[in-house]
């Protein structure tokens, strides 16, 4: 029976800091995600897709179970999204087979960068801006709410929050402060590499 947990943060609340604060990250680790894993959990009782993993029941559910795929979704974004960032992450130096595919499917590095941040601003309301793998290729995508690429046929390989409980705290209504901020000194590329190395395997 798959049960969804909550876990622990890869790194201290105060390790992101300046550009994600120790009370952004209690509130949105501790009381957000936390929330999607007892809803989820609560939901998933009786859905008849207990016992599949975090993916097939994102993608299962979506269309079908809302309350379910809600909390499923975004506990299956939230499990990455902390893993997405690291103290001191950023910079243009991504792995090379990663490189290698943003210059062929995405224009280069700063086209990437805009095209995401753009992505992340121009998402109405509660979402996600997301890098993607489809049919090989890389993509930038945004979705409402708590979808991801998953329920499009795709595989995320980074994604950033753009819920206001995300950046308000530190940011109030600037988004393309917070996004800019959060792409050029949060972002893990080792872990999107390793995403990307699973998406295209």
């Amino acid at each position: 029976m798959t049960t969804f947990e909550l876990p622990a943060l890869p790194y201290a609340y105060d390790a992101l800091g300046p550009y994600m604060s120790a009370e952004t990250l209690e509130f949105h680790h501790d009381k957000h995600h936390q929330a999607y894993v007892t809803n989820g959990n609560n939901l998933l009782k009786d859905s008849g897709l207990e016992g599949k993993s975090l993916e097939e029941i994102v993608k299962e559910s979506h269309g079908k179970n809302a309350g379910l795929f809600n909390n499923a979704g975004q506990h299956y974004n939230h499990i990455h999204f902390w893993n997405w960032m690291k103290p001191n992450g950023g910079g243009k130096s991504l792995p090379g087979k990663l490189q290698a595919a943003v210059d062929s499917d995405l224009g280069g590095f700063d086209k990437l960068r805009a095209d995401f941040i753009a992505a992340g601003t121009t998402q109405f309301g509660s979402g996600w801006a997301w890098i993607a793998v489809k049919n090989g290729k890389l993509e930038v995508a945004k979705t409402p709410n708590g979808e991801s690429p998953l329920v499009n046929g795709a595989s995320p390989i980074l994604g950033v929050d753009v819920w206001e409980h995300s950046y308000y705290i530190d940011y109030r209504n600037a988004r393309p402060k917070y996004l800019e901020a959060w792409f050029d000194n949060l972002v893990n590329w080792e872990y999107v590499e390793k995403m990307f190395e699973e998406a295209t395997a």
